[in-house]
């Protein structure tokens, strides 16, 4: 059974710094692309950034975090990051991780990130 789990989000003040994981289960994960989203309030669901799966890991972003956000994977822990710097208030949002596994997309609880001073 497929098994996402965020944590690390918080409230921080502009200019600051968080690191969210997802730790995965259930499936292959180092041959799997991962992805992060966040949904701000009211608004819709967007692609924050990817990683291919270890054999290549490539990492794309979002115009809007790019130079800001890192994406990184760990596959000794099954677990894939999203190292955040220089927040500013409109990256609040719930960030959620991604796996699509055997033609479904399986996704996290989210963690909520809230920049504010």
């Amino acid at each position: 059974q497929v098994h996402l789990v965020e944590s690390g989000g918080g409230l921080v003040q502009p200019g600051g710094s968080l690191r969210l994981s997802c730790a995965a289960s259930g499936f292959f994960f180092s041959s799997t692309t991962m992805r992060w989203y966040r949904q701000a309030a009211g608004k819709e669901r967007e692609l924050v950034a990817g990683i291919t799966s270890s054999t290549t890991s490539i990492t794309d972003y979002a115009d809007s975090v790019k130079g800001r956000f890192t994406i990184s994977r760990d596959n000794a822990k099954n677990t894939v990051y999203l190292q955040m710097n220089s927040l500013k208030p409109e990256d609040t949002a719930v960030y959620y991780c991604m796996a699509p596994v055997r033609r479904h997309d399986y996704w996290g609880q989210g963690t909520q990130v809230t920049v504010s001073s």
